[in-house]
């Protein structure tokens, strides 16, 4: 099948999908470019169209996956069906249709010995995805959006995650309610301050802990602070105030990740100049 006109009403219906209304309102968003769609491909995430650019064909890491996803619509594109589905000025060649999928927070509340970081009013799409991404990278079990965090659908979001948000739970929740049950199943309930009773690198990261993150101007709000069970500090040598949300999150889970046994011991001969 092919779309030409960016006039046709289901480019127009692709379109919306930049918007956040039109995301919650058909449960559906726009992934775009080769490596974020072949993320969601690999992952089987609930692809309903992949749309290509006819004049450009289709990218050939893709086209394995054609014969694998069932329920697929595979349609090309004019370049300007692109440029009108793109969020970017310089559209990539192909996006997907996604459908959302409804993960509850009780697929992170079940892991035992959990990491997970919980993000309180974080407002900024770059932070949030970079800090999926950390998440993932540091081997985190999950990462939970309380009020006021930008959309986990919002292209720039997406592109942040760079296909981390489909390799593990990303859900929203309400903090109120989520934080109480994880530390009835044992979680402790750890905030950054410059006021912190530890340093991150002398606090225990081991067994369950999740770790909550506040807006880059405010930090986490005064309900969410009354539910922290130990706040630590950061330590800097140098002169700046403080760190953005990303950044911050990034040091705690790596710190985490090394105190949880990970890398194993690396023999200095076996590694790569």
């Amino acid at each position: 099948m092919e779309i030409l006109s960016p006039q046709n009403t289901r480019v127009k219906e692709w379109a919306g999908l930049q918007e956040k209304k039109h995301r919650d309102k058909t449960g559906k968003y726009i992934v775009e470019g080769i490596h974020l769609v072949q993320e969601a491909l690999l992952a089987e995430a609930d692809v309903e169209i992949l749309a290509y650019d006819l004049d450009k064909g289709m990218p050939s890491e893709l086209r394995d996956h054609l014969q694998t996803v069932q329920g697929m619509e595979v349609i090309g594109v004019s370049a300007a069906v692109i440029a009108k589905c793109s969020s970017t000025n310089t559209p990539q060649p192909v996006f997907a249709v996604v459908r959302k999928e409804q993960q509850g927070v009780e697929t992170i509340l079940a892991k035992p010995d959990s990491l997970v970081v919980v993000l309180d009013g974080v407002q900024d799409p770059g932070n949030v995805g970079t800090i999926i991404r950390s998440a993932d990278a540091a081997g985190a079990d999950g990462v939970i959006l309380g009020a006021g965090c930008a959309d986990l659908y919002n292209p720039k979001t997406i592109r942040s995650t760079m296909g981390s948000m489909f390799h593990l739970p990303v859900v929203e929740g309400d903090l109120g309610v989520v934080l109480p049950q994880a530390r009835e199943r044992g979680a402790l309930l750890v905030s950054t301050s410059l006021t912190g009773e530890d340093s991150c690198y002398t606090h225990d990261f081991r067994g369950s802990q999740w770790l909550l993150i506040g807006s880059e101007g405010k930090g986490i709000s005064l309900q969410t602070a009354a539910l922290v069970d130990k706040s630590i500090i950061i330590p800097m040598a140098g002169r700046a105030e403080s760190l953005n949300a990303a950044m911050a999150a990034t040091i705690l889970l790596f710190e985490g990740m090394r105190q949880r046994g990970y890398p194993p011991q690396i023999n200095p001969s076996q590694c790569e100049l």
